[in-house]
């Protein structure tokens, strides 16, 4: 069964922000004639990286609501300059946007398993594409969205 990790994206303030840092870095990578690949890395390597491999998604939480997800692709540790182990979290470079869930702030990742993610907007029936983000954050937090 999939399992999920769930992650505070600093620095974006909505899903389109996320999205456009995406593609400059896939760019900047392709115009230096690396293979463009979408990774974020992180300091702990998760110990149940078959289960996450295996179907499971990076959930991002932007501005307190988990708002977009992107399938993981795999999980590769390695040693960074200063001799501390880290790892790359390989990721689809496709965002979907999820129904939006608040969560409070934490540090690192945290797993989040299949029954508490919330389903993707184009799976819920909902159309919250159009709303204003205030919007959106507001019925969010009132469980409406």
């Amino acid at each position: 069964m999939a399992l999920h990790l769930l992650k505070l994206c600093v620095g974006a303030d909505s899903v389109d922000d996320l999205q456009d840092w995406i593609t400059r870095r896939l760019a900047v990578m392709k115009a230096a004639g690396q293979a463009p690949e979408q990774f974020h890395t992180t300091r702990m390597l998760p110990k149940r990286a078959a289960e996450l491999v295996d179907g499971g998604s990076l959930y991002w939480v932007i501005k307190g609501n988990i708002q977009a997800r992107q399938r993981l692709l795999d999980i590769r540790p390695f040693t960074d300059a200063e001799g501390i182990s880290r790892c790359n979290l390989v990721l689809e470079p496709v965002l979907h946007e999820t129904s939006w869930a608040p969560r409070r702030p934490f540090q690192g990742w945290r797993y989040l398993d299949p029954g508490d993610a919330p389903p993707d907007l184009s799976a819920s029936g909902a159309d919250a594409g159009d709303l204003p983000a205030e919007l959106k954050r507001e019925l969010a937090g009132l469980g409406l969205l």
